[in-house]
């Protein structure tokens, strides 16, 4: 992941309060440990840490081109489709990161872009010339997007932490805040950010700053339609669209792995991906997270019939993949309870939230990239 933030302001110049954006970037310092990146002038500053995944030498940002500035936090899964497009029409790129693309398409298309866009993103866009911020989040709201109003104008960031750098930005949880924390968390409202004065972008939409004046519309949204096909063709659909999200998602200059619980999730992931690696004379690594004495104390359930160790190890075999499995013990996962806390910007799912941020320490050790079926279970529920 990498971390964007930003401030606007069309009061005073704000080209040299570098201090408060070098702050806010501190504070993403742990999405981006790769490097970082600033962007000063009198009415927008940017920041960017960045964990280097694609074209490293030319993806850096704030990236420039003609009047136009992105900060952005993402993955386009179909930029090799967008650059032949764009190269059609007369662009010419640098190098092969989604950053340029996006960027391009911007200049191509404004607006409208979001309509082409495959992946997952959050960035935002200053045009020097107008005045003007535009930014937008994905479909499904992975990357996040918080944004705040000071009277000294607009800032926005990918976590709230860093918003709360701002001198203006106090750390208030009103009733609201405190309601959401204990009825709908690990959830919060599409648009809440918890704090009073802190907000978020819901998923699917955009906003606009044009000289100070604020406008927020959405670009999409799910809808129900009549399922037509037969099972056969419904078999088939779903069998390309799985692969082919899973294919899109493997590209990356950085190495990679994906998570492997024995699960239907993450077997059918690993399996696709191995495939793919073997066929470029690649083996795959996988991970799982294990507990220490869970097998002396296992007890079968109607929610967990057996352990996943069985079918880790069978899933491995079969698709040939290099497996590493992390244990993690009781008192650790307490001690790690505060940090990943800190790392969610929110009250979460304790021993859940604890034992992800100290499994996905462990992997980082080795990959900087892992694909991995997190979430899909809550998504079928929600549908």
């Amino acid at each position: 992941m990498c971390g964007i933030a930003g401030w606007v302001n069309f009061g005073e110049s704000i080209k040299d309060k570098t201090k408060i954006m070098e702050e806010m970037s501190k504070a993403l310092s742990p999405r981006g440990p790769d490097e970082k990146g600033f962007f000063y002038s009198d009415n927008c500053d940017m920041a960017h840490v960045r964990l280097t995944i694609i074209d490293p030498e030319n993806g850096k940002q704030p990236m420039v081109k003609e009047n136009y500035t992105i900060c952005y936090n993402g993955e386009l899964y179909n930029t090799g489709e967008l650059q032949k497009e764009l190269e059609a029409l007369g662009y010419s790129f640098g190098g092969h990161s989604d950053t340029e693309v996006l960027l391009i398409s911007y200049l191509q298309w404004g607006e409208k872009c979001l309509d082409r866009l495959n992946g997952i993103y959050a960035f935002a866009v200053w045009d020097s010339t107008r005045k003007r911020l535009f930014a937008a989040r994905d479909r499904a709201g992975v990357k996040p997007f918080y944004y705040s109003f000071t009277s000294r104008g607009f800032l926005f960031a990918s976590e709230p932490k860093a918003l709360l750098k701002h001198p203006e930005v106090k750390p208030i949880i009103d009733e609201e805040g405190i309601a959401q924390i204990m009825l709908l968390g690990p959830a919060v409202k599409p648009d809440s950010g918890i704090f009073k004065d802190i907000k978020q972008l819901p998923p699917g939409c955009s906003i606009t700053y044009d000289k100070g004046v604020f406008s927020m519309s959405c670009y999409w949204c799910p809808t129900a339609e009549p399922h037509r096909e037969s099972p056969e063709e419904t078999g088939e659909k779903l069998w390309f669209l799985i692969n082919d999200s899973i294919k899109r998602q493997l590209v990356s200059d950085a190495p990679l792995c994906t998570f492997l619980s024995g699960g239907l999730d993450s077997s059918i992931i690993s399996a696709v991906a191995a495939r793919e690696y073997k066929e470029k004379g690649m083996v795959l690594n996988t991970y799982s997270v294990d507990y220490k004495g869970n097998r002396e104390n296992f007890h079968a359930s109607l929610f967990q019939p057996d352990e996943d160790a069985p079918w880790i190890v069978k899933m491995s075999e079969h698709i040939g993949s290099m497996h590493t499995n992390v244990v993690i013990d009781t008192p650790d996962l307490a001690e790690a309870l505060y940090p990943s806390t800190l790392a969610r910007d929110a009250a979460g799912m304790a021993d859940v939230d604890s034992s992800l941020y100290l499994f996905c320490g462990e992997v980082r050790k080795g990959f900087k990239v892992a694909v991995s079926g997190e979430c899909a279970d809550e998504l079928a529920h929600a549908l």
